[in-house]
């Protein structure tokens, strides 16, 4: 069930659809979810949130009525100059998403474009459902990608499968995008949001505090040099044994038993 009252006039709604899982909804579907001020602004007070509730494990992000998001509005900026442009909290609001120390999962279906297949750039693991459609087609309107396409997609998919993406406007399927890196795993529509549910379960049975050093080191190696990023995982790795979770973890595998973690 989803939280909190007047959900009918929120942009972004939140539940918890399984112990230990924080699902984040976008919810403006009279214009396909498209990313407004007022939307990045509850995003990014829902994320800040999450971060510091430490009954969430893992958070799925996913759109409402068979979208996504289909990307910034362009009703909100088209008229603007470069110093309104440059007051737009876009940063400020992937920030807070960029930061999150939890796993993010990112349950696409319909159309990703612009600004909203920058949001599931965010995640950790992409789902997409077959109806799922990614792109960045800012060219198309005389500008080019602004909330971190031109760093995330070369980084992931390398330089020329991402410049032709940002540079054609062209959009991409759901299998397309598996097959360029971009999206981890391809459901029917019909199940995507219970996979993305169950994925999310799983890992938030897991330790908590080895799960947030994983993306952690996983996030920081990738800047790095792989030298660096070796070292990085190895005292990760190490001072993990200073924790109970993995003293249970250890213990109940030698017992034959599931583990219990606590997150200590």
């Amino acid at each position: 069930m989803m939280t909190g009252t007047g959900d009918a006039e929120r942009l972004v709604l939140l539940d918890h659809p399984a112990q230990g899982v924080a699902r984040v909804t976008l919810h403006r579907p009279e214009a396909r979810n498209a990313l407004n001020t007022p939307l990045r602004c509850e995003l990014d007070d829902m994320f800040r949130q999450l971060e510091t509730d430490d009954s969430v494990r893992c958070v799925i992000v996913r759109g409402s009525h068979g979208h996504f998001a289909a990307g910034a509005d362009l009703k909100e900026v088209a008229e603007m100059g470069p110093q309104a442009v440059s007051r737009l909290p876009v940063l400020k609001t992937w920030k807070a998403i960029a930061e999150l120390g939890k796993p993010l999962i990112a349950a696409v279906n319909g159309p990703a474009f612009g600004g909203g297949c920058e949001l599931a750039q965010h995640a950790d693991i992409i789902l997409a459902a077959r109806s799922a459609r990614f792109g960045q087609p800012e060219v198309n309107v005389g500008i080019m990608p602004g909330g971190g396409a031109t760093q995330r997609l070369v980084r992931a998919l390398g330089y020329w499968r991402a410049m032709h993406l940002m540079l054609s406007g062209d959009p991409i399927s759901a299998d397309e995008a598996m097959e360029a890196g971009l999206v981890s795993e391809v459901v029917a529509d019909e199940s995507l949001d219970q996979r993305a549910v169950d994925l999310a379960a799983q890992i938030a049975s897991r330790p908590p505090i080895a799960i947030r050093l994983i993306k952690q080191v996983a996030l920081a190696g990738a800047d790095g040099s792989l030298a660096a990023g070796l070292l990085l995982e190895r005292r990760a790795f190490e001072s993990l044994f200073d924790t109970r979770d993995q003293k249970e973890g250890m213990r109940a595998f030698a017992e034959r038993r599931t583990p219990v973690f606590t997150g200590q």
